[in-house]
């Protein structure tokens, strides 16, 4: 399974951005779905997930970025996007996406991931 993430770049606060993650290899409605960033200095940390159980799906979002950030995904495309806006000089990172079978207790936990993309940089400034 291979995850290719896209959409990073520069963008001034109060902007928006929408990050992308392709993912190809495996089969992409089977896998819960995540997307995790690293600050310079900081520890990766959870950002949003979605899962699909029963034909419904489910949306995890860190405190920092609810109301601001949308997961969803495309299972045409087999893509999962993350719809930013509001951004914030704090949310200045390397985004990662994630695949993998999290229970939904622990969608939030890396360790529950089993495929990662390259990261993609997001830049928020002035």
């Amino acid at each position: 399974v291979q995850l290719q993430a896209s959409g990073g770049g520069l963008v001034q606060p109060g902007g928006s951005l929408r990050l992308s993650c392709v993912v190809s290899g495996g089969t992409f409605r089977s896998y819960g779905m995540g997307w995790f960033r690293q600050a310079p200095g900081k520890e990766r940390e959870f950002v949003a997930a979605t899962t699909l159980s029963s034909g419904n799906s489910n949306t995890f979002y860190a405190e920092s970025v609810k109301g601001r950030f949308t997961i969803f995904r495309d299972l045409a495309k087999s893509t999962m996007y993350l719809q930013m806006t509001s951004l914030k000089s704090e949310d200045t990172a390397v985004y990662f996406c994630a695949a993998g079978r999290p229970i939904q207790s622990a969608v939030r936990a890396s360790s529950m991931y089993y495929y990662w993309g390259q990261g993609t940089q997001v830049t928020v400034s002035s």
